[in-house]
């Protein structure tokens, strides 16, 4: 657990009494409980908790807002898990219209805008393929080392790692060694859903639960591989089982100091099983719900430095929004994304730095780009001239 640094939290703007008695323990440096966190997820007072969870942000990282110059690659959308990942529209059957898997020439293909320099970081998520085993992924990560060895490769999440296992015979450990001998850097944080096994019963009943999904992550942080955590939120869930998701979470920061960021990830109805199931269209959270998950998240998980806006799900207003509920980490530039925008998502598939760097400065805040383990490569002032040469390159 990171030492927490007594501070002063604007009193005068709470107006749920509820969230007094919140603020004098974070006031105190004293850590918040489970039913703490509930009181956030249910008082009224949304800017109360915003506030609060600023001024903890801002006791931490200032007015700095980091981002990464990075690139998704999805090699393939075949899943096994089709039919039973309800809340999932991009996964696709073997021999289902729209299913694909890349090839080499493929991958380094879709890799190529990482040829100009701009580019740090490869997110590399797929589905769960039986012909996606740990030799695709080994020289998938050799061939991009060897054309890209300035970019960092956060690739596979736990769900994956344990399906590489299964179908390899492999223990999670070996499997992992492989993949970070081949290339492998760190790990992205999806594939959580939420930890509740009756939620995951009726939105995800075949997946990887969570007490594996975590034995993965205690793996990788063994192993010296730092990862990133999640939630997916807006479904079925009740505030009582986003409590104890946090739990897990935090518990295992506390074992092993592993994870970098934790991002909630908005569910999106459109084009999957279970928004027609509840009926639901559009965007299925609210602005409000986003924000407070945002905030919740920096107050209970104090071990964990760095929360993060995914302005795909949710929008760039609203990340923008976020900048002041919690929030001092963006996704980054993308170049294309295709999973989110496979169930409703209508936000653009990529930023361009100009755009970053207009969003974050909108707010207030202070962009600076980071590299994957948020080391600070960057920080963009206000100066004309510098602000014309991002624009141009």
């Amino acid at each position: 657990m990171t030492a927490r640094t007594p501070l002063e939290l604007p009193l005068s703007r709470l107006s749920d009494p509820a969230l007094r008695p919140i603020a004098d323990k974070l006031a105190g440096g004293e850590r918040l409980n489970d039913a703490d966190a509930l009181t956030l997820y249910q008082s009224a007072d949304l800017l109360g908790v915003g506030a609060l969870a600023d001024a903890v942000n801002r006791a931490k990282h200032g007015d700095v807002v980091t981002f990464a110059a990075n690139q998704h690659i999805n090699p393939t959308n075949v899943c096994i898990l089709r039919k039973t990942c309800v809340f999932c529209g991009y996964a696709r059957l073997p021999k289902e219209d729209g299913a694909y898997r890349y090839s080499l020439d493929q991958v380094l293909a879709e890799a190529e805008p990482a040829r100009n320099g701009l580019t740090k970081e490869f997110h590399i998520v797929g589905g769960l393929d039986m012909k996606a085993g740990l030799e695709y992924y080994t020289a998938m990560f050799r061939a991009l080392k060897r054309e890209f060895p300035h970019v960092h490769i956060k690739a596979l999440t736990a769900v994956e790692i344990a399906h590489i296992a299964r179908i390899e015979k492999m223990s999670w450990e070996d499997v992992l060694i492989a993949l970070r001998e081949a290339g492998l850097d760190t790990m992205p944080g999806g594939g959580a859903e939420t930890f509740s096994a009756a939620v995951r019963e009726q939105i995800a009943d075949k997946k990887l639960g969570g007490a594996e999904y975590i034995g993965v992550h205690r793996t990788a942080h063994r192993l010296g591989i730092r990862t990133n955590c999640t939630m997916l939120y807006g479904h079925v869930e009740t505030h009582a089982d986003r409590v104890a998701h946090l739990r897990m979470l935090r518990d295992l920061q506390d074992e092993t100091g592993g994870f970098l960021a934790y991002i909630p990830l908005a569910y999106h109805p459109d084009d999957n099983e279970l928004g027609v199931q509840l009926n639901r269209k559009g965007i299925a959270s609210t602005g409000f719900d986003d924000l407070r998950m945002l905030a919740v998240g920096r107050l209970y998980l104090d071990n964990i430095e760095h929360i993060k806006t995914h302005w795909i799900m949710v929008t760039q207003f609203l990340s923008q929004t976020s900048l002041s509920f919690g929030v001092n980490d963006m996704e980054g530039t993308v170049v294309r994304e295709k999973i989110y925008h496979a169930v409703g998502a209508h936000t653009p598939q990529a930023m361009t730095l100009a755009d970053i760097l207009k969003l974050i400065r909108g707010a207030k805040k202070v962009p600076a780009e980071r590299d994957s383990f948020y080391n600070i490569l960057r920080t963009f002032s206000e100066q004309a001239s510098e602000v014309a040469a991002v624009e141009a390159a």
